[in-house]
């Protein structure tokens, strides 16, 4: 079984090209899936339907992306900044100096789970205490969490490592099991592994008795058989909260297995499901771009996505995610330079039923070891300074679930 979830080890140095078209994928995915869904968000299928019958492009006229865009903005400017020496202080000073410090513009630093960070923040609560609000399980982590994959390509562990330190700021618990999934799986697709070791990797490193792990494996189960089956399987029917980083995650990559990986397929999967629409297809956006590349991202979807307007983070406004991709990338490559890179294994053959047999053998504790990958050295910081915010023009973020009053 180990050979069929095996990761390619660390790309070598002759591999940054497609290193690059990789991690443009997956942050430029998840901005295209962001844009994709957000019109979706917090619907039913068949509120969807009724609106647009299936959904197979923008429905809107001038499509953009939301929280999730830029706050993956926000996690990859501090990664590029501190690398893997990134440590909770460094996070917490990033919120404060990015975000707490300044306007927040009309939505207020964008969801529950943010917004109550910040509250805590500005009480003088450190991390992990500035996690310690109700909505420390929500998808706000995970949303953000693909540029940690993109900056460990083939080292999932080290992924999730660096995802947990970010999130200690903000979540806990199911909050940051949700966003160490995201991480692994798309590091692990950076290395060109297979849909079955995606999951896989994504399974390894979050407890196996979570919610997160629960719902990871019944949506892999089912994926083969569709969108309506991985969304029976997952969504916890009348419950009002569509943002459940448990939910959220496994229909993300429900969406992603029942495509066989495909960008535009996994995307419109996630998007025509609903609940926390714009998360979900962000997150398989992220893992089909990694495992895909740029290319495979429509050209008219991509040709939407522009540098970040700054409605949720202010902050944030000027940069682009190509150009965040490209500097975890450069990260990356001077990682390829001051190490040896371990032989790349041939990628194996996933024979017909290989992934709902890898559900079921790490439901029963068989997790493959190739999945569980030690971390690296820490890399060199980086300076980054956030973009001059002088233009910014305040507008609406975000869809209407996440509302003005924090409950």
């Amino acid at each position: 079984m180990a050979s069929i979830a095996r990761i390619p080890s660390v790309p070598a140095r002759g591999d940054a090209t497609g290193l690059r078209e990789r991690a443009r994928g997956a942050l430029l995915g998840l901005a295209v899936g962001d844009a994709l869904g957000a019109p979706a968000e917090n619907l039913k299928p068949s509120e969807i339907r009724a609106r647009w019958g299936r959904i197979t492009g923008y429905v809107v006229e001038r499509p953009s992306g939301t929280d999730d865009t830029e706050y993956a903005i926000f996690s990859g400017l501090l990664l590029a900044r501190h690398g893997s020496a990134l440590t909770p202080e460094h996070a917490e000073a990033a919120w404060h100096e990015w975000i707490a410090s300044r306007y927040e513009g009309p939505f207020k630093g964008a969801g529950f789970s943010e917004r109550g960070t910040l509250e805590n923040l500005r009480r003088g609560l450190a991390a992990p205490i500035s996690a310690q609000h109700r909505h420390a399980w929500s998808d706000g982590l995970a949303m953000r969490a693909a540029p940690f994959g993109v900056f460990a390509p083939g080292r999932p562990a080290e992924a999730a490592r660096l995802v947990a330190i970010d999130g200690s700021v903000s979540h806990d618990g199911e909050g940051i099991h949700g966003g160490q999934a995201v991480a692994a799986g798309v590091a692990a697709a950076m290395a060109g592994a297979p849909v079955s070791a995606v999951v896989a990797a994504a399974l390894a490193v979050v407890p196996d008795d979570s919610w997160t792990a629960r719902s990871l494996r019944r949506a892999a189960a089912v994926a083969h058989r569709g969108e309506r089956a991985v969304r029976s399987a997952v969504v916890v029917g009348g419950y009002p909260w569509t943002d459940l980083a448990p939910e959220a995650v496994a229909l993300a990559f429900g969406a992603y297995a029942s495509a066989d990986g495909d960008f535009r397929r996994a995307v419109l999967t996630a998007v025509n499901m609903g609940r926390d629409a714009d998360t979900t297809a962000a997150v398989a956006g992220a893992l089909a771009g990694a495992t895909e590349g740029v290319r495979a991202v429509p050209a008219d979807w991509a040709a939407a996505i522009g540098p970040a307007r700054g409605t949720c983070l202010p902050s944030m406004a000027g940069h682009h995610v190509l150009d965040v991709a490209d500097l975890l990338v450069a990260e990356t490559r001077e990682l390829l330079n001051r190490e040896t890179p371990e032989p790349r294994e041939a990628e194996p053959h996933v024979p017909p039923g290989a992934l709902r047999d890898l559900v079921t053998r790490t439901a029963e504790g068989l997790v493959p070891d190739a999945v569980r990958v030690e971390p690296r050295p820490a890399a060199e910081t980086a300076t980054v300074p956030p973009a001059d915010t002088a233009a910014y023009v305040p507008a609406a973020c975000a869809p209407a679930e996440r509302g003005e009053v924090l409950p």
